[in-house]
């Protein structure tokens, strides 16, 4: 299919987007805030400390978790980027915080009285968390692979910066990764333009990013590369290019992003800063539909499926067990580090953004955790349905047993709506998103928040049946 026959045939969703803002679905502005990663958003939890998150948990009889390690270096400071690192660290600085990591580690076992956590599933992000010294790198692989059981897990990944991975060094990283088990590698490569790249202020270039895919693919690790789409400087034209480069790799998964203008993390992003003096270069609501769209289209057509929200892969098995987990299967996840969080069976934690405070806690013994959520019944409805629906579907059997509701008793008239406009479909077994419902998956999910962690006023959307604001029981 040439350029100009995929655009046109891409044109029917601007008139599903035109039709879901009139009957408030999407704000008029056609603003985005993605939903469904987290509930609440994680920009919006209450302050707790570790007693009063803890003093009502009861971990799990057999102790088994979804793992994630959050590792705040990295060589520069994307445009795009929400959330709170140190850029060009020096290495005592990367040591400190390893130090302070791995006794952090150690407290949540004494917590949780276990001689070692079982880990289901393990992802290792940032950050960077390969801006490491390979020295370093098989340093914290050492005492994590001592500290946490591996021997059931079903997957380790590990989220990467194209340019860690290339030269020697990278390829000496990329030797320890194999030697501790790590099986997955998540590319942040973002963009196959360098233009765009140079926009985005990446650290990597286009041939950087082709070197990173082939050094990864030479040890035989699942190769997973992500592509923001909807930033400044990308077009349509460039953007379908970058998306057939990105499928002539042969990689078994590729990952989207719509691009995050308002801040969904503990730091303003530059993106966010200048949207006003930089508002002429951005992509329109429009044009990202678009872009969405296209992409779908030609993945699809080269083998690729949508197994996740935005997570195309060749094949099922490679989709990430972690996410899998945590958003579909609604299962306990510990995080460790700064920023990370906690997603438990009733409760969301959150650890301190600041390293001062994150090391002060760990030095006096207590979990850097400052923020969280200890869910009531109404919002553990809430938490149960929306994400298991943005990001694949609900399962009915899943949903009572993590709220000990049916889900066909709650938010009847909600989901009444959504059928009527042909966003969800139900089952015997389960309720999920149509074709198009599934495109618009945050819009669908953000009908079931809670009013007060919307992230728009209910004047900004159409008043009409589906504004966010209404029908909310």
């Amino acid at each position: 299919m040439n350029t100009n026959k995929l655009i046109e045939s891409s044109r029917y969703r601007i008139d599903e987007f035109n039709e879901l803002q009139k009957i408030g679905l999407i704000p008029l502005s056609g603003e985005f805030y993605p939903a469904g990663v987290h509930y609440p958003p994680i920009t919006m939890y209450p302050n707790v400390n570790q007693q009063s998150f803890f003093d009502t948990y009861s971990p799990l009889e057999y102790g088994v978790y979804d793992i994630y390690v959050h590792i705040p270096f990295c060589k520069k400071k994307c445009w795009f980027c929400h959330y709170p690192s140190k850029y060009s660290a020096n290495e005592t600085e990367k040591d400190q915080y390893l130090d302070a990591l791995e006794h952090e580690m150690l407290l949540y076992t004494d917590f949780l009285n276990q001689g070692q956590i079982s880990a289901r599933s393990v992802l290792i992000g940032g950050g960077t968390p390969t801006d490491l010294s390979p020295k370093q790198l098989h340093r914290f692989l050492s005492y994590f692979t001592k500290i946490f059981n591996l021997s059931n897990t079903q997957q380790f990944n590990y989220d990467v910066d194209p340019i860690t991975l290339v030269g020697n060094e990278g390829i000496e990283k990329l030797k320890i990764l194999k030697d501790f088990g790590v099986d997955r590698l998540t590319i942040g490569v973002q963009s196959l333009d360098d233009s765009v790249l140079t926009k985005m202020n990446r650290s990597h270039s286009s041939e950087i990013a082709y070197k990173s895919i082939e050094n990864s693919k030479l040890f035989k690790f699942q190769t997973n590369i992500e592509f923001i789409f909807g930033h400044p400087g990308q077009t349509l034209e460039n953007w379908i290019s970058v998306l057939e480069n990105a499928i002539n790799t042969g990689v078994e998964e590729i990952q989207m992003y719509r691009l995050k203008i308002y801040p969904y993390g503990d730091q303003e992003g530059s993106v966010y800063k200048y949207k006003d003096k930089f508002f002429d270069e951005f992509v329109t609501p429009e044009n990202t539909i678009l872009m969405k769209e296209i992409a779908i289209q030609l993945l699809h057509d080269n083998g690729y499926s949508e197994n996740l929200r935005r997570v195309f892969t060749k094949n099922k098995k490679y989709i990430s067990k972690y996410a899998f987990n945590q958003c579909c299967l609604l299962k306990e996840e510990i995080g460790f580090g700064l920023t990370a969080f906690s997603s438990l069976k009733d409760r969301f934690g959150l650890n301190t953004q600041d390293f001062s405070e994150y090391y002060s806690n760990i030095i006096n013994a207590k979990l850097p955790i400052n923020r969280g959520l200890i869910r009531d019944v109404d919002q553990q409805i809430k938490w149960a349905i929306i994400l298991p629906l943005k990001n694949y579907w609900i399962n009915k059997k899943i949903f009572t047993d993590r709220t000990g509701y049916n889900v066909n008793e709650v938010f009847k008239n909600k989901f009444e709506l959504l059928r009527k406009y042909k966003l969800i479909s139900e089952e015997t077994k389960r309720i999920l998103l149509t074709d198009k419902g599934a495109f618009f998956a945050d819009e669908v999910a953000t009908q079931f928040e809670d009013i007060k962690y919307l992230p728009f006023s209910m004047s900004e959307y159409s008043d009409s049946e589906l504004n966010p604001y209404k029908n909310i029981f």
